[in-house]
């Protein structure tokens, strides 16, 4: 009999029902109206991101035909054609919202204006701003029939300019291109307030405005310009040139990557045919690439900065973090705390400043002798780098492992390695073929002969930055079992042959495939058994195969499953017979989850994990990421009931199942509102007040 076929949802579209629930937050009354600006500009990011990447790979592949099938999970061409249509779907929704939020935003008294819209005296505002502070950005490009179209950079938006001549019979019609210049300039001009009216115009209609004082001088009227923009594959290609070190190889593949293969060109749904005609032959564009129309504006990641204009009101309240209830003192020792127990810092609810408090006293205290570091993503103005450098200099061996090929943030990585490097850190540039995407520091001390360490595991990057918006969890721990192995995951990093013998951790591509799988394995044997059998998955992505049919099959035996997922899910939830164990549920609200958690119930003697990766196969396969067992009975009772105040969340949380309908779900008649990200804060602060209590009556 053959093996039943088992639902699997395509991972792109998964990514766009994510994408659709960012959108959903924009559209939410609930969610305070300058946010809600902000969530489109999320949206459009993410969108950007995923044509740059995902699309960009599915183009690539329609050159294989069917035999992409296994590496995508569908024909590329039918699933470019899918994309695009829900693409179009959702810019269509995404306009609605926009139009709707701007007549909000004037029951506020916030308008935004177009150059259409000025009176007398901001006319005279504009033109002055356009002079002091936009004109000398502005570097036009004059085509006509016989000149190329210039090249459009990615992530770039540009205005497309009809030109009449003011002199037909000297000079032909012409079009033009300007770059509008958001990396000088901000996107949003506030305008001077009128009647405790706010005025803001955006940078392309200041320019709009302003455009004849660009080419009359050459004899030329602007009639009218439209918005485009091009979006480039964001592939990096790295040759096999061995006599080039990977430095060299990411440094020359992002000039690359400026000129990569264009993936999408969407434009105002305004512009006139002959337009876009003439800009697609120019561009070599034909009906298969599928040029998008869009709104007037392009670029709204740029509305992620939209200016606050003092209106707290419309904004999300964020709570001051909380210093965590055992570092409550600022003249402790860190160190010394973590040697008696393990801590869980949980961000942004708990303080990472700790984190950098905690390097910053090692980098000084006599005992350390060395720290070992894993950065995949940091700030721009690294604290953490600053406490490795003052570390150095302290005299301790600091050993840096720096990923270059941290999608979109290679630069910075790139600039960070050098500096380190030059303050005499011991750089080591990533491992070939495998991205270091684990969360790891090891501080190692000696005294009076005895060596001791301190291990971090942890779910998110070392940035301070992302700390404050990202939900992740990190461990600090000085329990021999975990420091002894993540020393063994460093000796990799400095010698790939020298793989451990992992017992404790699970370390991809090595063992946690295989202890994934095991741990699964023992749930179904459970559950036939007639045991308690039961699962919580929190990640960000679950899309690998093989995991998601062990799931199905772990359904099937009769073992409860709740997953937690905040972007892709392959998972069909809730088909009977095939599913009905299976739960799932999605919270996108004022921080993005990002912490990874697994609980395995292991017939009463739960099995609990934090892990910086995501259940896909390149972080399975293709990466080098950690999943740290929690022994420390308070922090499994702390995770767990984080989770649980998830699961039970009623507000901001979607259901996620077979249709990707993303509906909300529902509270009960008289159920009290559980909004998860507010109700985990609260649990932590009272939980700290607690015990600060108990150790002030002691």
């Amino acid at each position: 009999m053959p093996k039943k076929t088992l639902p699997y949802i395509n991972r792109e579209i998964a990514w766009l029902s994510f994408n659709e629930r960012v959108l959903q937050e924009a559209a939410d009354i609930t969610t305070p109206l300058i946010e809600r600006i902000k969530f489109l500009g999320i949206y459009s990011n993410n969108r950007d991101e995923f044509y740059r990447v995902r699309v960009a790979t599915v183009k690539r592949m329609t050159k294989l035909g069917r035999r992409a099938i296994p590496l995508i999970g569908d024909e590329p061409t039918a699933l470019l054609n899918t994309i695009l249509k829900r693409v179009i779907e959702q810019q269509k929704k995404f306009e609605v919202i926009y139009q709707n939020i701007l007549k909000e935003l004037e029951k506020n008294n916030i308008h935004i204006i177009d150059e259409g819209h000025l009176d007398a005296e901001q006319q005279v505002y504009v033109k002055n701003y356009f002079q002091t502070e936009i004109v000398s950005n502005l570097f036009p490009i004059m085509i006509d029939q016989s000149t190329a179209f210039p090249y459009l950079k990615d992530k770039s938006s540009y205005l497309y300019v009809r030109l009449v001549s003011v002199n037909q019979a000297k000079q032909k019609n012409k079009f033009a291109v300007i770059e509008v210049p958001t990396s000088s300039s901000s996107r949003f001009v506030v305008l001077p307030t009128k009647r405790n009216k706010q005025y803001i115009i955006l940078l392309d209609d200041v320019i709009r405005f302003c455009l004849d004082e660009i080419f009359e001088v050459f004899g030329y009227k602007a009639m009218e310009a439209y918005n485009i923009k091009l979006t480039r594959d964001a592939e990096l290609d790295l040759d096999n040139d061995l006599s080039q070190s990977l430095l060299e190889k990411v440094s020359e593949g992002l000039k690359h990557r400026k000129k990569g293969n264009p993936v999408r060109l969407v434009y105002d749904g305004e512009l006139p045919k002959d337009m876009l005609s003439f800009m697609m032959k120019k561009l070599n564009f034909t009906k298969k690439d599928a040029p998008i129309p869009g709104g007037r504006y392009h670029n709204f990641k740029d509305f992620i900065k939209f200016p606050n204009l003092g209106r707290k009101d419309l904004l999300y309240k964020h709570e001051r973090p909380l210093n965590h209830k055992y570092l409550y003192d600022p003249k402790q020792s860190i160190i010394d705390i973590i040697k008696k127990r393990d801590l869980l810092l949980y961000y942004p609810y708990h303080s990472f400043d700790k984190i950098i408090a905690l390097l910053r006293e090692a980098s000084m205290e006599p005992t350390v002798e060395s720290i070992k570091i894993t950065l995949y993503r940091v700030a721009d103005s690294s604290k953490i780098a600053n406490a490795l450098i003052n570390a150095i200099k302290n005299g301790k061996q600091v050993t840096v492992v720096v990923e270059l090929q941290a999608r979109f943030d290679e630069e910075n990585n790139i600039y960070w390695a050098n500096k380190l490097n030059d303050e005499g850190a011991t750089v080591i540039y990533g491992v070939p073929r495998l991205k270091v995407h684990s969360k790891l520091f090891l501080i190692t001390m000696r005294d009076k002969g005895k060596e001791t360490s301190i291990a971090h595991i942890g779910t998110g990057n070392f940035n301070e930055n992302t700390a404050k918006i990202y939900t992740d969890a990190s461990l600090l721990t000085s329990d021999k079992r975990i420091t002894d192995e993540a020393n063994q995951v460093f000796t990799f990093f400095q010698d790939n042959f020298r793989v451990g013998n992992f017992k404790n951790i699970a370390v991809s591509p090595f063992n946690m495939r295989s202890s994934l799988l095991g741990l699964i394995s023992r749930e179904i044997a459970n559950a036939k058994e007639g045991k308690d059998a039961y699962m919580i998955i929190k990640v960000n992505n679950l899309v690998d195969k093989e995991l998601v049919n062990k799931l199905y099959d772990a359904s099937a035996a009769g073992v409860k499953i709740k997953l937690i997922i905040r972007g892709s899910c392959s998972i069909a939830c809730g088909i009977k017979g095939v599913s009905e164990n299976i739960e799932g549920v999605c919270i996108v609200d004022k921080y993005l989850e990002h912490s990874r958690i697994f609980v395995f119930g292991n017939n009463g003697n739960e099995r609990m994990f934090i892990s910086s990766a995501d259940w896909m196969s390149r972080n399975l396969d293709q990466r080098c990421e950690v999943a740290v067992p929690i022994y420390d009975k308070e922090i499994q009772l702390q995770l767990k009931t984080i989770l649980d105040i998830q699961l039970k969340s009623n507000f901001k949380t979607r259901i996620l199942d077979a249709t990707l309908s993303n509906t909300y779900k529902k509270r009960a008649i008289r159920e009290k509102q559980i909004r998860a990200q507010d109700a985990i804060y609260e649990y932590l602060l009272n939980d700290k007040q607690t015990y600060l209590k108990q150790i002030t009556t002691k």
